[in-house]
């Protein structure tokens, strides 16, 4: 940021609320004021947070539902990750991967007013399901979660999953370059697909930018 006079945000991808909390996050912004960085400058603070987009997230959601790119899948977990297959074996397609678009919406909506118990419906990203990819065969990027969140109280049962979330993020902040740890250079992929696919259903992104106020 400074080598090309840029700005450096740091930013939380809170979207589990189970493994969340202010110590945590307090924790964290102490050790990288430790190393020397500090988020705030002489205009604004550069301090975010995942949840500051649940909103807009939620609507980006429903959009790929209507658009055909995200289903929702009923099945458990343990059904999921066994048809998503091997590293050398393709995966095979949930039973729900061609429900109705109307179906998977109404399901959505009834998920986020707590009509369901956790585990009852995922949606996941209609991809590939012989992807040499594992991480790109129709991953979750929306579970049922009854938990306190540290910043948004109750005020939601569904979370975005990380690979849906941290894309969106970057693309809501006008991030240019985003430094993760190496555990997540798998998550290359799907990351760009999420990012892709918001952007060029209907020019989605410009639409609800403005419809939730973001800068």
């Amino acid at each position: 940021g400074e080598e090309f006079d840029g700005l450096c945000n740091l930013r939380f991808d809170d979207t589990n609320p189970e493994k969340e909390s202010v110590e945590y996050v307090n924790s964290i912004k102490e050790t990288v004021q430790w190393l020397g960085y500090d988020w705030s400058d002489a205009h604004e603070e550069h301090l975010h947070y995942a949840s500051d987009y649940f909103d807009a997230l939620y609507a980006f959601a429903e959009r790929l539902i209507e658009a055909g790119h995200a289903y929702i899948d009923s099945q458990s977990a343990d059904a999921i990750r066994t048809q998503r297959g091997q590293l050398h074996e393709a995966g095979t397609e949930s039973p729900h991967r061609n429900r109705p678009v109307a179906e998977s919406l109404d399901i959505f909506r009834r998920m986020k007013a707590g009509e369901f118990g956790e585990g009852e419906h995922v949606l996941r990203a209609k991809i590939d399901m012989a992807s040499n990819f594992i991480s790109m065969r129709d991953p979750v990027i929306y579970r049922i979660r009854y938990a306190h969140h540290h910043r948004t109280g109750d005020a939601w049962c569904i979370y975005p999953l990380y690979d849906f979330t941290h894309c969106i993020s970057d693309a809501l902040e006008k991030i240019t370059h985003s430094l993760c740890t190496l555990e997540f250079v798998k998550n290359r992929q799907p990351h760009d697909r999420a990012r892709d696919r918001v952007v060029r259903v209907g020019q989605l992104t410009q639409r609800l930018l403005a419809a939730t106020d973001h800068p």
